[in-house]
């Protein structure tokens, strides 16, 4: 029989109390493609762990994730629980393992979860390395991470108190809404247009199921991505993985300053 997810969340939280000495984290992060740095500048970094030796967790599948999880003491005395290791739908195993981190955050005492990605951009001013709030999601991955009858209100899913935050630290950040798409491969242009007739600003292949997961244990929820590219039939260049990464190594330093700032005011 299959563990419950919420009890190997929970084995996975009692994992991370005992090798970090925390017996509670305050906020956690999930730091997408781009977003690394930020690790380092959230605070003081306490304990880390390899997230493959966390039940539940295992090595990243991509490259530009790291597999860390590590514990961080922030400047205001807060605990912080940033998640290196993220598991993509698009790896085939489960919505479950998409959402893990998300449920072992919360069972690990965390209120507020910060969400994180590098995506395609659909708005031609929105150059690579430009950090867009963001402001509510498309989930077009026919799936959710909810199951049976939990019905769960997503009116407010990404936190407008939130969003004003990083307003204060940055007030030049704009705001879009993103879409998950199931990945691997890059969204068609004439997909990329649908999204955009449909609401979309941004498209990416992550963020949307853990937003609903963490929404559903009752937290707060922050979501900021950084635009790596133009999205097909936008950008006048071939998508490439390659792209992704060099243009999250040329922002980073910018942006993992700009998260750690706003993690300062939470």
């Amino acid at each position: 029989m299959t563990q419950d997810p919420f009890d190997l969340a929970r084995s996975a939280a009692d994992h991370i109390a005992r090798a970090t000495g925390v017996d509670t984290h305050d906020i956690a992060l999930v730091l997408g493609s781009g977003w690394g740095e930020a690790a380092g500048l959230i605070g003081e970094t306490t304990a880390s762990l390899d997230a493959a030796d966390i039940p539940g967790f295992s090595a990243p599948a991509v490259a530009g994730h790291v597999g860390t999880i590590r514990s961080a003491l922030t400047a205001n005395g807060k605990h912080a629980l940033v998640l290196g290791a993220r598991t993509h739908f698009y790896e085939g195993k489960g919505v479950r393992a998409v959402v893990h981190g998300v449920r072992t955050a919360a069972a690990a005492g965390a209120k507020t979860m910060i969400l994180t990605n590098g995506c395609g951009g659909l708005k031609e001013h929105w150059q690579p390395g430009t950090p867009v709030l963001i402001s509510d999601h498309l989930n077009l991955t026919a799936t959710s991470p909810l199951e049976g009858a939990t019905f769960v209100d997503l009116t407010d899913l990404y936190s407008e108190r939130l969003r004003r935050l990083a307003l204060e630290v940055d007030p030049t950040l704009e705001q879009g809404v993103y879409a998950q798409f199931p990945g691997p491969h890059y969204e068609t242009p004439a997909e990329v247009q649908y999204a955009k007739r449909i609401g979309a600003d941004l498209v990416g292949m992550s963020t949307a199921l853990e937003a609903i997961a963490a929404r559903s244990v009752g937290m707060e929820v922050f979501g900021i991505s950084l635009v790596t590219n133009l999205a097909a039939g936008i950008s006048p260049v071939p998508l490439s993985h390659a792209e992704v990464l060099e243009a999250g190594q040329a922002a980073g330093p910018r942006i993992s300053r700009l998260l750690a700032d706003i993690v300062a005011k939470l």
